[in-house]
């Protein structure tokens, strides 16, 4: 049983906050939770925090922050919304997306200015949804240097994480209210840990097959690039409890995946003026229209493997800024020839198919007018030789559905009525990408990771520290 009903348990030891969870949705909430003055623990599975957030890009999406002040861009809350329900197509949480529009900025700020975690405003993603450039991104353009910044900002504030530490049930009273963990060591021996109001951040439900096949079929059998600990236990454990859950057939897909390398391929190549190309030659999608729904159509041609044509320009730079992409160059899988006929050799692609595809490119780039995929490449420079290729293919990144939260993080149950202390945040709890694929907008996971975290720390210590007063 994933709830422990046992009135009479002793508990080995108590804390007011602890957090599942050591990505950056729980490391943020760790450090909101010590800024408000409550003692917090943070309990991770794994012998060192990893998890989704180094295999991310570590950019999250922000509105009206500091940094687009600095820049000169005006950006609103309202326009945050106004972007979210246009790209969910109006099945998003508006309340939590408002939530999220109001608090985004304001929390980037709080950890630059507080805690040292500085997230600069990135200008190679400025469409693609949002209506104003709003990746916010550190400066070594990792996921893992993000999660080494919270971590070192949870050591200057105090906070205890403790690794190989899982979560196996939670104790509860009959109201829901949560009274302390279960806690299983990797010889098999429990603790258990009594807590004062808990933070669920132990992200989805993208490593249990079972739970995909049931709410996200397209993706039954495709690759999971993600970790492999998402197994969707903050959504037992709600249920268990009488929580409520909403939109898991949502996910964040990726349409270039590197294979056999499985390193994400950056998409300036294909913003910049690259294109995609199935093992036929054929281009088959809009590569822009849509960046985390474009796993769909690569699955979907043949053997799920397309390739993303590119020339040296690109190439060298992104070498720049990429460590993805210097990732790939060390390894070989960048593939180069000096001519069109000679890439499609070395690709095993069709004769002529690569020239006739870059000529449509051509054609469209001089007129101006949209290609046949609805794709313009006016205003971009045309591939010059040498031309560059990647093979890739389509995964399930994370999923975007999970616990429905209100406007500080805490848990719901389905009449509206929260759990009394029990808290959740990234991909625990539902997101604002709506029911589908289609409506995740760039940077969204750790938007939500990150800014959930932080409302969900400083209630859950508000709940703690109240309740010990």
């Amino acid at each position: 049983m994933p709830i422990l009903r046992d009135s009479q348990v002793s508990f080995d030891y108590t804390v007011p906050v602890a957090v599942v969870g050591a990505g950056a949705c729980g490391l943020t909430a760790a450090l909101a939770a010590a800024d408000a003055g409550a003692e917090v623990l943070v309990l991770e599975r794994d012998k060192r925090p990893w998890g989704s957030t180094s295999m991310s890009l570590g950019a999250m999406c922000a509105a009206a922050s500091g940094e687009h002040r600095r820049h000169g861009i005006e950006d609103s809350a309202e326009r945050f919304v106004a972007d979210v329900m246009a790209k969910t197509a109006g099945r998003a949480d508006a309340r939590l997306a408002r939530v999220v529009g109001e608090q985004s900025g304001p929390t980037v700020d709080w950890l630059a200015a507080r805690h040292e975690v500085p997230l600069p405003l990135d200008f190679k993603w400025t469409s693609l949804g949002h209506s104003v450039p709003r990746l916010h991104i550190p400066p070594g353009r990792s996921g893992e240097q993000l999660l080494a910044l919270l971590g070192r900002a949870c050591e200057r504030a105090g906070v205890q994480v403790m690794t190989e530490a899982r979560v196996r049930d939670l104790h509860a009273d009959a109201s829901g209210r949560i009274r302390g963990v279960r806690i299983e060591r990797p010889d098999g021996s429990t603790e258990d840990l009594g807590v004062g109001a808990l933070v669920l951040a132990s992200c989805g439900f993208g490593g249990n097959r079972e739970r995909v096949a049931r709410h996200i079929p397209e993706m039954a059998n495709a690759r999971y690039f993600g970790h492999e600990g998402n197994e969707g236990d903050a959504l037992e454990w709600g249920e268990a409890l009488g929580a409520a859950l909403a939109d898991l057939s949502a996910y964040q897909g990726l349409g270039t995946l590197a294979d056999p390398q499985s390193v994400i391929v950056p998409h300036p190549l294909l913003l910049e003026g690259g294109f995609l190309v199935n093992l036929r030659g054929e281009r088959f999608t809009h590569e822009n229209a849509n960046i985390s729904g474009m796993c769909v159509p690569v699955l979907a041609q043949p053997e799920g493997l397309a390739w993303v044509i590119f020339d040296e320009r690109r190439n060298a730079a992104c070498l720049e800024h990429s460590v993805e992409q210097r990732q790939l160059a060390e390894v070989g899988a960048i593939k180069r020839a000096a001519t069109w006929p000679a890439l499609e050799r070395l690709c095993n692609l069709p004769e002529g198919s690569l020239a006739r595809e870059n000529a449509l490119a051509d054609a469209s780039r001089a007129s101006g007018a949209p290609d046949r995929l609805g794709r313009s490449f006016a205003g971009l420079e045309p591939l010059q030789p040498p031309f560059c290729a990647l093979r890739v293919t389509g995964a399930l990144f994370h999923t975007q559905g999970g616990l429905v939260v209100d406007e500080r993080a805490q848990v719901l149950r389905p009449d509206g009525s929260r759990l009394p202390n029990l808290f959740a945040g990234g991909g625990a709890a539902r997101s604002i990408s709506g029911p589908e694929v289609t409506g995740y907008l760039p940077g969204m996971g750790l938007c939500m990771a990150i800014t959930l975290g932080r409302l969900a720390g400083d209630a859950a210590a508000g709940v703690a520290l109240g309740a010990a007063a």
